[in-house]
């Protein structure tokens, strides 16, 4: 499948969307929907903003990109290329959007963000589409997953003790950046910050014997999360127990993400084997991670969670224990889930899972 069919591929369903909902337009402003319908152009400038600059119209007959002349010329010559899009820009300083809109399209419109003021908000409902990836999507995704894996594998054979947490994150987004990979999250901990805190933003600690590496990785659009833990000197007894259980609860979520299933089944079968493994309320201490893809979580998996996992649907569970947490980031295939985010050269651990042999990422021991 070339770019230009998964763009029609996507514009089949956008239309089929405008269709069952009555509508002439849909206005995509969010970056990551731009992204997705454009097979990974860039339209950022703000990396922190979800909107992008240049927002794109498809109307029941064509397809539009609105911007200035600021970003008109790097738009079509680095990221649209030969997309069948036609882009409207005025100068930067006369910038009119709703005049440029008024000359695409009349009639009932859909955003799925607050601009068109007159249009109907639907991001929820517009996410969805995105939801179940094509496979030139997945290919970017593997490719993805593989570069947050080593980058992940690289930093923790590299790092030393009395390197800061600061400093060790720095190492870890370095190795993306330079592979044009936005970092969108970036957790270190080290020793007791590990068990003390389930969202360890990096902070001057110095590293004695343990850190955890936690990672959201964007290229394309698409999004990686993953976490690695690497231990210096033996194991302790308590840490391998409690990894090993982290690791059956993945693997139960991993196991039971298949399409067609009720998600709020996967959480409570998560639940269950966090009490077999003998941690019963660790799952209350942190949310267990849920569908991503384009987002880094399109939504959280509870109990009380109505989504039904599409096929080629993404999900990053991201079970944990105090000490200790398991995270990677996989696609419910057809005919059985794909791990996107493993490397070869981290040391794994085979667990059970209803008679299935599960790998997760063990501790890395230097």
């Amino acid at each position: 499948m070339t770019r230009q069919e998964e763009m029609q591929a996507k514009l089949g369903r956008i239309r089929e969307f405008m269709v069952e909902h009555e509508l002439d337009a849909v206005v995509f402003n969010n970056k990551i929907n731009f992204q997705w319908l454009t097979g990974g152009a860039d339209n950022h400038v703000v990396i922190d903003s979800d909107d992008g600059i240049a927002p794109a119209v498809v109307t029941r007959d064509g397809q539009h990109i609105i911007t200035n002349n600021i970003e008109a010329g790097r738009l079509e010559d680095e990221e649209i290329g030969d997309l069948p899009f036609e882009i409207h820009f005025m100068n930067w300083h006369d910038e009119n959007r709703e005049a440029i809109l008024e000359q695409i399209v009349h009639g009932d419109i859909a955003t799925d963000g607050a601009w068109p003021s007159q249009a109907k908000p639907m991001g929820a409902e517009l996410a969805r589409l995105r939801w179940s990836l094509l496979e030139p999507e997945i290919e970017r995704y593997r490719k993805l997953g593989g570069i947050a894996a080593r980058a992940l594998t690289e930093t923790a054979r590299e790092i030393e003790p009395a390197m800061t947490e600061h400093e060790i994150g720095a190492r870890l987004a370095g190795k993306l950046v330079a592979q044009n990979v936005i970092v969108s999250v970036l957790l270190v901990a080290v020793d007791e910050r590990v068990a003390s805190y389930r969202h360890p933003i990096p902070t001057d600690k110095r590293l004695e014997r343990k850190a955890m590496l936690v990672v959201g990785a964007r290229k394309w659009g698409l999004d990686i999360s993953a976490t690695r833990l690497v231990h210096f000197g033996d194991l302790p007894a308590e840490l391998v127990d409690k990894h090993q259980a982290v690791c059956q609860v993945d693997a139960a979520f991993i196991a039971e993400t298949r399409p067609g299933a009720a998600v709020r089944n996967i959480f409570r079968t998560g639940v269950e084997a966090y009490g077999a493994a003998g941690h019963p309320n660790e799952w209350k201490l942190h949310h267990q991670g849920g569908a991503t893809g384009y987002a880094p979580r399109d939504y959280k998996g509870t109990m009380d969670c109505d989504e039904t996992v599409m096929v080629d649907q993404a999900f990053a569970w991201n079970p944990s224990i105090a000490g200790t947490k398991s995270e990677d980031t996989i696609v419910a295939r057809a005919d059985q889930t794909e791990v996107l985010s493993l490397d070869e050269q981290w040391p794994m651990l085979v667990v059970e899972y209803a008679g299935q042999a599960v790998t997760r990422p063990d501790i890395l021991v230097r």
